[in-house]
């Protein structure tokens, strides 16, 4: 079926990233910024007025809302998933997004920042995007396409079924989430009220890609406890916590279980902050593999390093915490392979071929997967997430509408 769809994508998502939302890992508080809620607030009254009438956004910053069934079908439930925050890693305020039309695959200058260049050479996927209209934003911060994009994208999708009633679905429901780019993305999802079976996140890369597997995941918190003496009396007595952790850091490998020396189905492990005294030092990790064995290696490499430095410090003692983060979501789709065919199937139907791939890091379906409601992750389009040289084409978040609209009527077709 040809859709003739009149998309408002562009202009919902031109309004999305001119508002802050960059989520804080320091914070304590839920969701991580207030600022997060302002978004809310702005989705919330748009489907609203588009006659979504539960539509709302909840005191932890997440909105939730339901599209009702056109069909007389008993059709699964399915949800559309996309959050709100953006990275800590670079600014998202006052974020000015620029139009590039007609792309004609030159390197792109942005205008704030020179330095700043998309060149094609290092983002080969600039090559598909000859006469489309790209978008950047100026150079000084970060777009937010990762995840605005996805938002503005269910929203066009959500609008085209509501006045288009020929288009058959069962109900879908829509979940905008904050704080998933520093992991808490689904802490306080409300799965009773969301009340989906089967669920898409649209937060994926390249157009025509959807993502059934991704890292599994564990966080190793790694204390030194050293010895503190007064540095003009320390002989023989000193032990610094901060000497060994450099030692530790040094020690781990380069070329190989790093993420600089690692892609495809390799894992690695990364430390990510160091912070301490001569008397205590913490150095945070995370590790990140395909399969549970793996991690399970990993972390026996790290904790083997751990425990040959600490030899050299026989009065300093350590501790060697692991904490489970997430886990690879193929184990529970591979349970129920209808919701990734389906999906494969609107995506050809949007005209695209169709590409599956592995993520090589989590969604909130990772998360939700392992909390009953099987999520793969959709292209969104974005690319060059988390950094100032990020860029989405309008044709690509146009494609990704198109193939929710059809997947919403594949489910209502196969019921």
């Amino acid at each position: 079926m040809q859709l003739n769809i009149q998309h408002t994508v562009l202009e919902r998502f031109l309004r999305y990233v001119k508002i802050d939302t960059q989520s804080d890992p320091e914070s304590k508080t839920i969701p991580s910024t207030e600022k997060q809620k302002d978004l809310g607030k702005v989705l919330v009254e748009e489907l609203l007025q588009m006659g979504i009438t539960d539509a709302h956004l909840d005191e932890y910053g997440y909105v939730y809302a339901t599209i009702p069934a056109n069909t007389d079908k008993k059709v699964p439930v399915i949800c559309f998933c996309s959050h709100m925050d953006t990275s800590p890693d670079s600014s998202g305020k006052d974020v000015k997004p620029l139009i590039h039309k007609n792309y004609n695959g030159s390197d792109i200058i942005l205008p704030d920042d020179s330095n700043i260049i998309i060149k094609k050479s290092e983002h080969p996927d600039l090559q598909d995007q000859i006469g489309n209209d790209i978008i950047t934003a100026s150079g000084t911060t970060l777009l937010g396409a990762d995840n605005k994009a996805g938002l503005a994208e269910i929203m066009d999708a959500a609008n085209y079924l509501i006045t288009h009633p020929e288009i058959k679905h069962g109900i879908i429901k829509i979940l905008f989430t904050p704080d998933e780019e520093i992991g808490r993305g689904v802490d306080k999802a409300d799965m009773k009220k969301l009340g989906a079976e089967f669920a898409y996140t649209i937060d994926g890369e390249k157009r025509g890609t959807i993502e059934d597997e991704t890292f599994s995941a564990d966080g190793v918190m790694l204390t030194i406890h050293g010895v503190s003496a007064h540095p003009g009396f320390a002989k023989g007595k000193m032990e610094s916590a901060i000497k060994a952790a450099g030692e530790i850091l040094a020690k781990l490998p380069k070329d190989y279980l790093s993420p600089e020396s690692t892609s495809g189905k390799e894992g690695f492990v990364h430390p990510v902050t160091v912070n301490g005294t001569i008397e205590e030092t913490k150095i945070k990790f995370i590790i990140r593999d395909f399969t549970d064995e793996k991690l399970k290696e990993h972390e026996e490499i790290l904790h083997d390093i751990v425990k040959n430095v600490m030899k050299a410090y026989p009065n300093s003692t350590f501790s060697f915490e692991v904490t489970e983060q997430y886990r690879n979501m193929k184990k529970v789709l591979d349970q129920h392979p209808q919701v990734v065919d389906y999906a494969l199937e609107a995506i050809q139907r949007a005209g695209l071929q169709p590409i599956r791939n592995s993520i090589r890091g989590g969604t909130d379906g990772s998360r939700l997967s392992f909390m009953g409601l099987p999520t793969p992750n959709i292209f969104a389009g974005e690319h060059a997430f988390h950094s100032k040289y990020e860029w989405v084409s309008v044709q690509d978040m146009e494609k990704a509408v198109e193939t929710m609209i059809h997947l919403a009527m594949i489910w209502e077709e196969r019921s």
